[in-house]
């Protein structure tokens, strides 16, 4: 086999466990040097393949690198980026071949959500296309956990862990309360279309402990008259009430709670703000005092709170993706097989881009519970195994050690490039 150089880029919104699978990537492909070269990690996502800012990780450490495996966010730089089909610009991919060639690259590691998925897909078909072999493979990661195929996302078991047990404090601070005080406690959490973060916050109550959480899906239609009675019921029973709300929460018309009006660069309506929405609506209405927070880049960044199951999951894909490549896949995705879910056994297998990409994987129906407001025991059997175990990492003087990289650049081969 000759000897090629690989891209590794991450995309779209980082998490608590990116890097884990960017330490699962490099690290193995640096156990086969015979068949892989250098790791050249785009800087900012796909716009460092474009404008040739190409992350020399031969330069990096093993050190460094395995401490990805602790360290939050992206590593190497993320971006929110959306290549157009090839038919209607040509002239970026036309960029990506000048670029790959230049660099003798001819793996593709992408790692991020549906959207990357699709440009993923896209890159695969270059060699049909244009005439250049490249193995292009996907690696998952979104705390949105809506990619199909795979079992759940690298990411999202944390963000579920971190909302759950967020949940569970808050209503505990919030029933020492309201006796005098503060009887309405509002979380809104990340979840454009599906509901899997906010179902997270189902957790937060069991046999143990008995919370009152009226969480809002955005599978499910706001009713505001139903919602409001059902606020008012809960805390007459229980003197206070929990509330977890979707960011995608919406009207009937599909108005979302939370729309500013605006779009983000992929033409998706800029959400934010569902939280003081309900809080007031809640005030007007039953004249309740409250309480609310966004849980927004809090909930993807808690590194110190990540469930163990989602780091082991986040460096296997990473691990896979390579592994795939060796085997000569293109167009692949690796993906996590649910064996059992007591106790929870899973292991890797694999999916086509072509049935990933532009495809949103819902929440089932049969795991909200009948009322609209709540989880089912399905739900809840699906959930637990994903926030299972814990992955502290190292503290120094009382606060987490992460690794900040260097970024050593390639030097430019090739001209300029404008995006």
């Amino acid at each position: 086999m000759t000897v090629k150089n690989a891209f590794y880029a991450q995309s779209g919104g980082v998490t608590a466990v990116i890097n884990a699978s960017a330490c699962g990537v490099i690290e193995t492909a640096r156990q086969h040097s015979d068949k892989i070269g250098t790791v050249y990690a785009g800087q900012n996502g796909i716009i460092g393949a474009l404008l040739e800012n190409l992350i020399d990780t031969s330069k990096v450490s093993d050190a460094d690198v395995a401490a990805l495996r602790h360290t939050p966010s992206g590593a190497f730089g993320s971006c929110r980026y959306k290549m157009k089909s090839l038919e209607k610009n040509k002239r970026e991919y036309d960029r990506l071949i000048e670029v790959f060639k230049a660099h003798n690259i001819g793996y593709f590691f992408y790692n991020g959500g549906g959207d990357s998925a699709d440009t993923c897909l896209k890159v695969s078909q270059l060699a049909d296309s244009m005439g250049f072999p490249i193995q292009a493979i996907h690696v998952p990661k979104t705390v949105d956990n809506d990619l199909p195929v795979t079992d759940n996302c690298p990411g999202f078991g944390s963000v579920a862990k971190y909302i759950a047990v967020s949940t569970r404090e808050a209503s505990y601070d919030v029933a020492s309360m309201c006796a005098t005080s503060t009887k309405i406690f509002v979380l809104e959490v990340m979840g454009r279309h599906a509901g899997w973060i906010a179902a997270a916050g189902g957790l937060a109550t069991d046999a143990n402990n008995d919370i009152p959480v009226v969480i809002l899906f955005p599978e499910i239609e706001f009713n505001q008259e139903k919602f409001l009675a059902t606020v008012d019921a809960k805390v007459k029973q229980y003197g206070y009430c929990s509330i977890v709300v979707s960011e995608g929460c919406h009207y009937p018309d599909g108005t979302f709670l939370a729309e500013q009006g605006t779009r983000d660069s992929f033409g998706h309506a800029q959400l934010g703000g569902a939280a003081p929405v309900v809080a007031n609506m809640i005030k007007d209405a039953l004249g309740y005092k409250f309480h609310w927070a966004v849980a927004d880049y809090l909930q993807r960044a808690a590194r110190h709170l990540s469930s163990k199951s989602d780091v082991e999951q986040a460096y296997a894909l990473g691990k896979a993706a390579v592994e795939l490549a060796l085997e000569g896949k293109n167009s692949v995705m690796p993906a996590v097989i649910r064996d059992s879910n007591n106790p929870y056994t899973w292991h890797i297998g694999s999916g086509e881009l072509k049935d990933i990409a532009n495809v949103e994987k819902m929440m089932p129906l049969e795991y909200i519970s009948e009322d609209g407001y709540g989880i089912t025991d399905a739900c809840r059997e699906y959930l637990l195994p994903l926030i299972e175990g814990e992955d502290y990492p190292p503290y120094e003087n009382g606060m987490p050690k992460y690794v900040t990289l260097k970024h050593v650049l390639l030097d430019k081969k090739l001209p300029a490039f404008e995006l």
